[in-house]
């Protein structure tokens, strides 16, 4: 009786956030109808276990399950998942409860969630999936997560002898160092493209998670992402991944995999594995053909804030969206910029995570980055702002050798202020990146001021 109430309740709770405001309580529901019955979601009716597919990992995990939802419905499955980006037991929870009958019964085809690393043991407890995605294992927000070993091991103990089906990174070594605990395994990859690159000596690599020697990458394709072997033991890279992007060309945004030929929906060497992940998956959990997910690509759009394209006064802005305290989605985002030759604005919004008390007091994760190429590019003006960490970001650039009058600090995430400063810029190239509090303010401050999105 007490998952009825619970269930009741969350659909009451639910029909009044609608009335208030559709795009909000991704997890609310689920959060208070599970304090009314705790095991609310193992009492759901009508899940099958093969046909549930967790997506986990640091990165990329979010791209991963709105590109998967989007291949499987163009194709006419029917999914419950996730997709407003509520990934720990509660968001899950709030899916369930929006799809279910007054009974508790949920009907689909397929069920993919989003899943928190961390708290893969916790929901999996309630709702035992057959199926795992892992995109990778790095560092994020260390007061936290920790070392991402530490994620690594508590990953390990939860999915070491249950029977999983595995879809695991050919080409990051803690992912693809859960081969030897999975029923099955299906791997997916990049090859090497013409935006790989290689690191000098000089910067750190990983710990291999087997046998804790060096790894050695032989180039990277995105940041601690590449061909690996290491130093000591057999753990490796395959030389072919099950699925693998081939035939890269970001001019033409199309690549290959699995014999058919796709356009990229986005044209950035990031987005690559989370592409090959989805055809994977599409094909080996969904029995949707490479071909028919090709199709679907054409009308993919990332959820919104991720990558944007904006037009606003005569600037062209390419906004990115990144995880806070991640060293390695900054690094991506460098990169992106980096490899831009044309003269360009750089607008930086590193700001701290909220959640822990204290707030920002382990590390400005900026230190972790290479920013070489970068300033060795050209760039008009470097922007930095945000409250306070706008005075580090700042540090970090004049410690990298740029000129203190090419930087401009502005201790404010007023929208206001960020696209004045952007207005004064000569160039109409302009490369922002915020995070998602920002975004979803600077969103309504541009449909008033009648920008264009791509």
């Amino acid at each position: 009786m007490r998952f009825y109430i619970a269930l009741w309740f969350a659909k009451i709770v639910n029909g009044l956030i609608n009335l208030i405001d559709k795009s909000r309580g991704s997890n609310f529901a689920g959060e208070h109808a599970m304090k009314i019955d705790p095991q609310m979601v193992a009492h759901f009716k009508g899940i099958d276990p093969d046909r549930v597919l967790f997506i986990t990992g640091t990165n990329g995990k979010s791209t991963t399950n709105n590109l998967v939802n989007h291949i499987f419905r163009e194709n006419g499955k029917k999914v419950i998942s996730n997709l407003e980006g509520a990934n720990l037991i509660y968001g899950v929870c709030t899916a369930l409860i929006k799809a279910s009958s007054l009974t508790g019964r949920v009907k689909a085809d397929y069920f993919i969630f989003e899943t928190d690393e961390r708290f893969v043991p916790v929901i999996r407890r309630q709702l035992p999936a057959a199926n795992l995605l892992i995109t990778n294992l790095q560092k994020d927000q260390v007061q936290r997560n920790g070392d991402p070993d530490f994620i690594y091991r508590k990953l390990k103990e939860a999915v070491k002898g249950q029977n999983l089906r595995i879809f695991l990174n050919n080409e990051e070594p803690r992912a693809r160092a859960f081969d030897e605990d999975a029923r099955e395994v299906v791997s997916f990859g990049v090859a090497r493209h013409s935006e790989a690159f290689r690191k000098s000596g000089s910067y750190v690599t990983m710990a291999c998670p087997r046998c804790h020697h060096k790894i050695v990458f032989d180039y990277y394709n995105t940041d601690g992402i590449g061909a690996f072997h290491c130093s000591n033991c057999g753990h490796r890279s395959l030389a072919q991944a099950d699925y693998t992007v081939e035939d890269v060309d970001f001019e033409n945004r199309s690549f290959r995999e699995a014999g058919a030929d796709f356009t990229m929906p986005y044209d950035t060497p990031y987005m690559l594995y989370n592409y090959s992940a989805a055809v994977a998956v599409a094909k080996e959990f969904g029995g949707i053909e490479p071909s028919a997910a090709a199709k679907a690509f054409a009308g993919f759009r990332n959820v919104g804030g991720r990558f944007e394209i904006m037009h606003y006064k005569g600037k062209t802005i390419k906004y990115m969206r990144i995880k806070q305290e991640n060293p390695e989605t900054l690094q991506t985002s460098i990169n992106v910029m980096a490899a831009d030759p044309n003269r360009k604005m750089v607008a930086l919004g590193l700001c701290p995570l909220v959640d822990m008390i204290p707030h920002y007091a382990v590390t400005f994760y900026a230190y972790d980055c290479d920013f070489s190429k970068l300033v060795k590019s050209d760039v008009e003006k470097y922007f930095c702002f945000s409250n306070p960490v706008c005075y580090d970001t700042a540090n970090r650039f004049i410690y990298e050798g740029v000129d203190p009058a090419k930087i401009t600090i502005e201790d404010s995430e007023d929208v206001e202020v960020i696209f004045r400063e952007i207005e004064e810029a000569e160039t109409d190239n302009i490369y922002l990146i915020t995070w998602l509090h920002t975004y979803e303010h600077m969103e309504k401050f541009l449909k008033k001021e009648g920008a264009v999105y791509e």
